[in-house]
C-alpha cells in the first residue's frame, strides 16, 4: 500500500484523489464563480481546514497532526492550498504579490465591485477570512496568513469599527501562529 492509501480525507481532497462531504473535487471549487462561493457555505472548511471542528459545517475535516505534517512536508499540497488562496483572493477584491517571504496581498482590480460584498459590518466572510489565515499558519504558508492578515487590518483601519468591528479586529490579529 501507497501512503496515498492511508492519507486522510482532506489530504486525499487536496491531491485531487479525494471529494468533500457534498461529492465535489478541490479543482471543482476554486473553478465555481464568484456568486457560488457567496452562497454556498460548506466548502470553506474543505479549502482552508481547521485542526478543531467547524461551528457551521459537522461533516468537515478536522485536521490531525498527521494532516498538518503531511502540508508541512509536501509542497504539491501547499501549492494546492496557495490555488485555493489565490482564488478566495479574488473573490474578495484582493490579489496576491511576490513570492517567498517578500509576499504581500493588496488590492485588485476586482477591489471595487468585490470588496462590497464582504467590506460591510457583521458579514459572515469575516468568519471565513479568520479561518483562511489560520489555515494556512497551521498548514505550513505563515508568510501569506502574515500577508493576508496585514492587508485585512489595513482595509479594517481605513472602513472603520463601524464596518469592521473590533471583535472582528481581534480575531484577525489571533487568527496568524507567532513564528
Amino acid at each position: 500500500m501507497s501512503i496515498v492509501d492511508h492519507a486522510s480525507a482532506v489530504v486525499r481532497f487536496y491531491r485531487g484523489q479525494g471529494r468533500d462531504q457534498s461529492g465535489r473535487t478541490l479543482d471543482e471549487i476554486v473553478q465555481w464563480d464568484d456568486g457560488a462561493l457567496e452562497d454556498v457555505h460548506d466548502f470553506i472548511q474543505w479549502l482552508f481546514p481547521l485542526n478543531e471542528a467547524s461551528g457551521a459545517n459537522w461533516n468537515a475535516p478536522i485536521l490531525t497532526p498527521d494532516d498538518i505534517q503531511a502540508f508541512h512536508r509536501d509542497d504539491a499540497l501547499r501549492g494546492a492550498l496557495r490555488r485555493s488562496l489565490i482564488r478566495m483572493l479574488a473573490f474578495y477584491g484582493f490579489e496576491l504579490r511576490g513570492d517567498g517571504e517578500s509576499v504581500s496581498i493588496g488590492r485588485g482590480p476586482g477591489w471595487a465591485a468585490r470588496s462590497r460584498n464582504w467590506l460591510t459590518p457583521v458579514n459572515h466572510n469575516h468568519l471565513r477570512l479568520t479561518r483562511i489565515m489560520k489555515s494556512l499558519s497551521l498548514l505550513g504558508i505563515p508568510e501569506l496568513a502574515r500577508a493576508l492578515q496585514a492587508a485585512l487590518l489595513t482595509e479594517a483601519a481605513a472602513a472603520g469599527t463601524s464596518v469592521i468591528s473590533s471583535t472582528t479586529v481581534r480575531y484577525w490579529k489571533s487568527a496568524v501562529e507567532s513564528d
